[in-house]
């Protein structure tokens, strides 16, 4: 099956565990087109950050920012985002994270440079964003058994997954840069299940508006 021309980048987001990097990676397959993955193994401080947040979190925001803006500038240097590509992030997202854990002196610092940065990246012609809650979250990255994501597993900080939780949620409540597909991802399984992963994809060529929704109540 061809790309949809109208989606030529989709962005599939959502909290630590939602399940959008194997998401993303399944429509890549199914559309025949590239697929562009964080990679949070190749930050040398995000294990620090766990272990010590307030000293870490300045360096470890700004590594996923240059990597992710060089991921989408590489993008269209090489002509992926013509052929249609699928990213498991949204650049625009990045500064919830600063938010959250940067000093104001810090996040001050930050903006400035993500402001300066963000016009390189282009913008999606589709968001996926992906719901669910706390404790579903918690139980998925305990099964994914990362070591540096052992106290996020643990519980010793529901308290960030939570506010993280609220703030990926407020963010996408005034989200109006690109058209929004919301899904309550606690009720499917789009990897296991393939009449779950159909009714997305049946969803996503349907779509017409700017903001839409699947609940667990259209599950097939």
């Amino acid at each position: 099956m061809s790309h949809p021309s109208r989606y030529r980048l989709i962005a599939v987001e959502g909290p630590i565990g939602a399940g959008k990097t194997s998401l993303a990676q399944r429509l890549a397959e199914h559309y025949g087109v590239e697929g562009l993955f964080e990679r949070p193994d190749d930050n040398p401080f995000l294990a620090r950050f766990y272990q010590d947040g307030a000293r870490h979190a300045l360096a470890t925001q700004l590594f996923f920012l240059f990597q992710r803006i060089d991921q989408l500038r590489e993008l269209t240097q090489l002509d992926l985002f013509r052929r249609g590509t699928v990213a498991d992030f949204l650049i625009d997202k990045d500064p919830l994270f600063a938010q959250l854990t940067l000093s104001a002196g810090e996040l001050a610092l930050y903006n400035r440079i993500f402001a300066a940065l963000r016009p390189q990246a282009p913008r999606p012609d589709l968001v996926i964003l992906l719901q669910a809650p706390v404790a579903l979250l918690q139980s998925r990255i305990e099964k994914r058994g990362r070591p540096y994501e052992r106290s996020l597993a643990e519980g010793s900080r529901t308290g960030y997954l939570a506010a993280l939780t609220d703030a990926y949620n407020r963010f996408f409540y005034h989200y109006d840069e690109a058209p929004l597909f919301v899904v309550n991802a606690q009720h499917f399984d789009f990897v296991r299940r393939s009449d779950d992963f159909a009714l997305l994809v049946e969803r996503i060529e349907a779509m017409r508006g700017r903001r839409e929704y699947l609940n667990a109540s259209e599950e097939s």
